[in-house]
């Protein structure tokens, strides 16, 4: 499922720009896949650690398709693999993080029209995943260093759109902190949580100084829908 975001300023120069996409693949095994909670903080951490990576700053081999893939629209697809698919991922360049279960696999930026055949052939559709557990706990106490993504509980997007949402909803967070926040929160390994957020208190997150991401519109939801709010316990109020 796709993640675009539309709050950036000037759209217009990024839609002329060439247009990349970021591919996560996540892993789902038929006789065992992954809770639905624990793959979606593992693709939004995926996110985090690309854009951290040496081979996507400085001179690092990632760092144009990075760039330019930050310059046009910020596009994220998520696709799903089993088996022989998944070991075919695993041998393109790529960085493999995983969560309690969950196996998810993110690659540098590739062309929206120039997939590598390995990742081109994948599923996108019928990623549906949930929480055999149960709901999960409520997010850790505000202390520092845990990031909450705050899901929108008025919308209904399967799987894989949630798991492109949240990944931008982290990249949002990790552009509006400060060196030393970044510092700190990458060196403890980027903890976060992703929740419901309460329909009670969503509409004043939507409208905090918090990161908030809205959808393109393009899959799922209407252009423009507030999909994640990005929480961070040392710049929250």
């Amino acid at each position: 499922m796709t993640s675009n975001d539309t709050d950036r300023p000037g759209s217009r120069a990024r839609d002329a720009a060439p247009q990349f996409v970021l591919p996560l693949v996540v892993r789902v095994e038929k006789a065992a896949p992954p809770a639905r909670t624990d793959a979606l903080q593992t693709a939004a951490r995926a996110v985090l650690v690309l854009l951290t990576d040496e081979r996507s700053t400085g001179d690092g081999a990632w760092a144009r398709a990075v760039s330019d893939w930050q310059d046009a629209r910020i596009r994220k697809v998520v696709r799903r693999a089993r088996g022989a698919e998944w070991r075919r991922a695993e041998r393109l360049p790529g960085i493999t993080v995983t969560g309690e279960e969950a196996e998810v696999r993110v690659f540098p930026p590739v062309p929206l029209d120039g997939w590598p055949k390995d990742l081109a052939r994948l599923q996108v559709s019928g990623t549906e995943l949930d929480d055999p557990a149960g709901p999960p706990a409520p997010p850790p106490a505000s202390g520092p260093g845990c990031a909450v993504l705050w899901l929108n509980p008025e919308l209904r997007m399967s799987t894989g759109k949630e798991m492109a949402q949240v990944g931008h909803g982290a990249q949002l967070l990790w552009w509006a902190m400060d060196e030393g926040t970044r510092a700190a929160w990458r060196e403890a390994g980027f903890p976060l949580a992703v929740r419901t957020a309460p329909p009670a208190r969503w509409a004043a997150l939507v409208e905090s100084d918090r990161p908030v991401v809205r959808d393109a519109g393009f899959t799922e939801v209407a252009p423009g829908s507030a999909t994640v709010v990005s929480d961070f316990p040392l710049g929250a109020a």
